[in-house]
C-alpha cells in the first residue's frame, strides 16, 4: 500500500490529509449521534407536553429542565421565556441545538467535493509527467511512461474513493440533523397551540368575569 501511494506522486500527500480529517471528523460525530440518542427521551417530552395542556408550566418546567433530550431543553427553554415571545425563544434554543449536530458536516461536504478535484489534478499531472517523457531520451523506457499514467490513475482512485468513503456518514450525519430538526419543530409547534389555547381560554375567563 505504501509503494502505492507513492507511485501516486506528491498530490497523494494532501489526499492523505483530506482522508485523515474526514476519518476524525466522522468518528467524532459518530460518538457525538451515540450520545445523543443515550440522551434521548420522548417520555420526557410527553410529560413536559401534557403539564402544559393541563395548565401547569411550572410543573412543566420541572420535568423537562433535568432531561439533556434535546427537544425536552428546547422545550423548557420556550416555557421560561413564555411572558418574552415563546416562538423567538423555541427558535432561538432550536438553532442552538441543531448546531451542535451540525458541526463538522461543513467538513466533510468539503472534503467530498475536494477529494475527487485532487484527485483530477493529480490525473492532470501525471499525465502531463507521462507526455513530457515522449519528448525526452527515456523514450525507449515504457515502464517510465506507464508510471507517469499509474500516478494520474492512482491519484485518481484515491480522489474518488475518499470522496466515496465520506459521502457515506455525511448522508448518515445529515439524515440525523433532520430528523432532530422535525421533532424539535413538531414539538415546538405542539407548545405553541397549547400555550396559545391557554391563553384564550384565560382570556375569555377573564371577560366572563368582568
Amino acid at each position: 500500500m505504501y509503494a502505492l501511494f507513492l507511485k501516486g506522486g506528491p498530490i497523494m500527500w494532501p489526499l492523505l490529509l483530506a482522508s485523515i480529517t474526514a476519518l476524525t471528523v466522522a468518528i467524532e460525530r459518530m460518538f457525538f449521534i451515540a450520545a445523543e440518542k443515550l440522551r434521548r427521551s420522548p417520555k420526557t417530552v410527553e410529560a413536559v407536553l401534557l403539564q402544559v395542556q393541563l395548565g401547569d408550566l411550572s410543573a412543566a418546567i420541572e420535568k423537562g429542565k433535568v432531561s439533556r433530550d434535546p427537544v425536552a431543553k428546547v422545550l423548557v427553554y420556550g416555557l421560561r421565556h413564555e411572558g418574552e415571545s415563546i416562538s423567538s425563544a423555541l427558535m432561538r434554543a432550536g438553532s442552538r441545538e441543531l448546531k451542535r449536530y451540525d458541526r463538522g458536516l461543513s467538513i466533510l461536504d468539503t472534503i467530498i467535493t475536494l477529494a475527487p478535484l485532487l484527485g483530477l489534478l493529480g490525473t492532470v499531472t501525471g499525465m502531463i509527467h507521462a507526455f513530457g517523457l515522449l519528448g525526452g531520451q527515456e523514450l525507449g523506457t515504457p515502464s517510465a511512461i506507464t508510471g507517469g499514467i499509474a500516478e494520474a490513475l492512482i491519484a485518481t482512485a484515491f480522489g474518488l474513493g475518499i470522496a466515496i468513503t465520506a459521502l457515506i456518514p455525511f448522508n448518515y450525519l445529515n439524515a440525523q440533523l433532520e430528523r432532530t430538526r422535525h421533532e424539535i419543530e413538531d414539538a415546538a409547534t405542539h407548545l405553541e397551540l397549547l400555550t396559545w389555547k391557554a391563553r384564550t381560554y384565560e382570556n375569555s375567563r377573564l371577560f366572563e368575569q368582568a
